[in-house]
Order: C-alpha cells, then sequence, then structure tokens
C-alpha cells in the first residue's frame, strides 16, 4: 500500500499527468456547457471551431488540426451535417476527399458560441492574472513545440 501511494504522489507531480488531467476537467467542463446550451460535444465544436477559422477543409486537416482520432472527427461531421450546420463538397484539388464547409446555420451558431467560448474562458483563467495568462499561453506553446519535435514524424 505505501508503495502505491508513493507512485501515485509521484504522477501526481509528474507534468505530463498535471497537463493532461488538467486538460481533461477543463474540456468536460466546457463540454457540460456546450451540449446544454447549443447540443453540441467537443468534438463537434472544434470541427466548427477550425472550419470557423480556416473556411473549406478536409477532413484529414480537421483530424491534423484538432489532433482528434479520425474515428472522432468522422463522426462529429456526420453529426455536423446531419444537423445542417456543415456541408460537403467536392475537392476540386483531390478528387479522393471532399471539402467541408460551415453552412448558413452552421456559421449562426459559430457567432453564437465564439462569444460563449470566450465567456467560459474568462471564467477560468480568472485565477490567474493577464501577465499568467500570458505566460501559460506562451509556455504551452513551447511545450507543445518540443513535444512535437521528438515524435518520429513530422505531421
Amino acid at each position: 500500500m505505501n508503495g502505491q501511494k508513493a507512485s501515485l504522489g509521484r504522477l501526481a507531480d509528474f507534468p505530463p499527468y498535471q497537463l493532461s488531467v488538467t486538460s481533461n476537467e477543463v474540456s468536460s467542463a466546457i463540454a457540460d456547457r456546450y451540449r446544454a446550451r447549443f447540443g453540441l460535444k467537443i468534438t463537434e465544436w472544434r470541427v466548427m471551431a477550425v472550419l470557423g477559422d480556416r473556411g473549406p477543409t478536409t477532413q484529414r486537416e480537421l483530424t491534423d488540426v484538432t489532433m482528434m482520432d479520425k474515428v472522432a472527427v468522422n463522426r462529429a461531421c456526420k453529426v455536423l451535417e446531419d444537423r445542417g450546420l456543415v456541408v460537403r463538397h467536392p475537392n476540386t484539388k483531390d478528387g479522393r476527399s471532399h471539402m467541408l464547409e460551415l453552412t448558413a446555420d452552421g456559421w449562426e451558431m459559430h457567432n453564437e458560441v465564439m462569444p460563449f467560448a470566450k465567456s467560459i474562458e474568462d471564467e477560468i483563467y480568472s485565477v490567474l492574472t493577464q501577465a499568467e495568462c500570458d505566460q501559460l499561453t506562451y509556455l504551452l506553446r513551447r511545450l507543445f513545440n518540443s513535444a512535437e519535435s521528438l515524435r518520429p514524424t513530422a505531421r
């Protein structure tokens, strides 16, 4: 039993573990609110957010940009299509894929969700000063870039 407690203590202090559980907790808190207000799962909102930022995008690009599993992206795209929030068009550059983009209804929801998302972000970050928020963003980018450079193949 003592060995288990010591082991858990080390795990709790392990930065990758802390990042993972913090990310999961933040995502869960946000997901509950998105689902209650807009009927969106976090995967569906991430797809919509990327399409809002990038415009027409292939499903493969969505998978790469969101770093979500391709099955989760496929499922989210299907739900968004069924709800009339996303439409699929042939990709003129590559006949094997399609371009996905927000519909007028998708843009309308996107424009409602963005201020809501910002308010949740503000609420979560309220425990930090602006300087700490800026530093956290900077440090997370550095950690991401460092971890990405350790991958055997570039994305």
